[in-house]
């Protein structure tokens, strides 16, 4: 595909809104809205209340001119400007690669994995697809995760620490001869609709126009889990399930060049509003306490990457600097480079590499695999597993051994295995990762588009959805086995991502697990259909359609996004249509 490139506040409010929203290929007046029809001349120019620097979301570094289908795969143009164009070529087919098993047992997939690639997980690049049932199966772009842990105030709260059986990443697939840690055809989801709104709000808007809100159900009998013990047995013998959905990966690598001193400014200006302007008594209550230490004005020990603040491990360039989280739903990466790419590539494939020698399972599994007949009578029948041995109990012995995650899983008793993926590849995969571009925006000489920008701020949306940052000289950090690479490097762009890079709370029915959510950011999300990437939005794809993700806000007068979202329940269709709009241009 030919490449083409243009060069080129936030206000507080006690509402704050948590949109993360969908694109559809029409707009809800069932007029065709198409992109980039009418940009024309206007591209690159100041438009009605767009400035000229909004036509490119990713600055002059981080911006594709590619508004087309496949844009999501676009390089920015730092990487072409720094001469990293075949390292991100050579990057792309990591994440476009299906791993397999060898007959070596380790090499690639498996033993156990939760997809066999990333692309598996981001169809398209982009968000995770709505599903009826969770399969994993190659293609078909679910994008969903499991969230297995022990509830505390209530059956299926969505409160509680993560069962010890499984991995953080549930998995679901194995390679022959053993079994996945969850048998996924025993998995249950159900979608249901909203009857009522727990905010008391009807199910139509003030002018007749109804919506529909759904939300899933998923849940794991006993018999599912292949571990020994089994999750019902240990902790409170209760055990509650939730599911969270991919986002896109494209113009990620912008995110990582926001700088701390910014994060902190973020965080300080949000709690000081809560604080001193809308005196709220518990400011814990908004901004979560893990990561933000009201009294002090300062982050919390949760905030730093790898846990705290004097640990100096991974450094902003090296410098000993601490970096904060600012990746993932539940904010648990710091940095592009450690982050949610760097790890999926190890624990969603189980790929291993230098830095990561060891397999990604769990004692209770390895335990289960090595007790299970059938794994032992099949590796029994054959010699050319690295398993075999002339008795049952050895087989088990190794089989025990071997799957266990261990500290250093290339040196044992049996075997001596060498990292699946090399230091030279990995910095490959990095390159691409860093360097995916976002598309520019479209229709912003649209008037329907100038008035949903309008209203959006006008209603407070702004307030988590902070439009744009600055980056900063963008010192990033990398493991030793790359240390001295070039990366792709985004110093000094003005960027919109519209996220605040911080979390929040809706009070939704079946939450996230844990409440606490990133606010996602919106930016390139209009071309997701066009892209054949998931259009449904919020953490497990329950909103259909933007208007169904807004209103998710106002589900509960908990929700920290409620007045807002109530301002918009309130707005007369056209505004409502052009909010939609708007959405889908940035």
């Amino acid at each position: 595909m030919k490449r083409i490139y243009l060069m080129g506040s936030l206000a507080m409010a006690l509402s704050l809104s948590l949109f993360s929203c969908t694109d559809e290929n029409s707009d809800p007046s069932g007029e065709d809205f198409k992109p980039m029809e009418s940009d024309g001349k206007y591209v690159g120019e100041a438009v009605g209340n767009f400035s000229k620097e909004e036509w490119y979301p990713g600055g002059e570094l981080g911006t594709t001119d590619n508004v087309a289908s496949g844009c999501y795969e676009d390089e920015t143009p730092a990487v072409t400007a720094q001469g990293l164009i075949d390292d991100f070529n050579a990057g792309e087919k990591f994440f476009e690669r299906q791993f397999t098993s060898a007959n070596s047992g380790f090499k690639g997939l498996g033993p156990a994995s939760v997809r066999r690639s990333c692309l598996d997980c981001h169809p398209n690049y982009g968000h995770g697809r709505r599903m009826d049932s969770y399969t994993t199966s190659y293609g078909n772009g679910n994008g969903y995760l499991l969230a297995v842990y022990h509830p505390v105030d209530g059956a299926n709260s969505n409160d509680g620490g993560y069962v010890a059986e499984v991995t953080g990443m549930p998995q679901t697939q194995a390679t022959e001869p053993f079994k996945a840690p969850i048998d996924e055809s025993q998995i249950k989801m159900q979608w249901h609709h909203v009857t009522a709104m727990e905010s008391g709000l009807p199910m139509k808007f003030p002018d007749g126009e109804a919506y529909d809100l759904i939300y899933p159900e998923v849940t794991i009998p006993r018999s599912a889990f292949r571990t020994n013990p089994n999750p019902y047995d240990t902790g409170n013998k209760a055990v509650a399930v939730r599911v969270e959905s991919t986002i896109g990966v494209m113009g990620t690598g912008l995110l990582d060049a926001i700088t701390e001193e910014d994060l902190k400014a973020q965080y300080a200006s949000t709690a000081n509003y809560y604080k001193n302007v809308a005196k709220v008594a518990d400011v814990s209550e908004y901004v979560n306490p893990k990561f933000w230490d009201a009294s002090a004005d300062n982050f919390a020990a949760g905030a730093w990457y790898p846990g705290t603040e004097n640990t100096g491990v991974y450094a902003d360039g090296g410098n000993g600097k601490p970096m904060v989280k600012r990746f993932t739903y539940a904010l648990t990466r710091a940095t592009l480079q450690d982050g949610p790419g760097a790890n999926a590539i190890w624990n969603i494939t189980n790929v291993t590499r230098p830095d990561r020698p060891k397999l990604y399972t769990t004692n209770a599994w390895a335990a289960a695999m090595a007790e299970d007949k059938e794994v032992i009578e099949k590796i029994k029948n054959d010699p050319t597993s690295p398993f075999w041995a002339s008795t049952d109990d050895e087989i088990s012995k190794r089989v025990n051994g071997l799957l266990q995650p261990g500290t250093n899983q290339f040196s044992n008793e049996w075997h001596n295995f060498e990292p699946e993926m090399s230091a030279d590849h990995f910095y490959e995969f990095m390159v691409w990762h860093r360097g995916l571009a976002i598309p520019r925006a479209r229709n912003l000489n649209d008037a329907r588009v100038q008035q949903g920008k309008k209203v959006f701020m006008e209603i407070g949306c702004a307030s988590c959805h902070r439009p744009s940052w600055k980056t900063g000289s963008d010192n990033y950090w990398t493991p030793n086995m790359i240390a001295g690479k070039k990366l792709p490097r985004y110093a000094n762009q003005t960027i919109y991502p519209y996220s605040d890079m911080m979390q929040h709370k809706l009070y939704m029915v079946n939450d996230i697990h844990g409440s606490w959510c990133r606010t996602t950011p919106l930016w390139g999300r209009g071309l997701a259909a066009i892209n054949g990437s998931g259009v449904e939005r919020l953490h497990d794809c329950r909103a259909r359609n933007e208007v169904e993700a807004i209103m998710w806000h106002a589900y509960s007068k908990n929700s920290h996004a409620y007045n807002s979202a109530l301002k918009f329940y309130n707005l007369s269709k056209a505004d409502r249509d052009a909010v939609v709009m708007f959405l889908r241009s940035i």
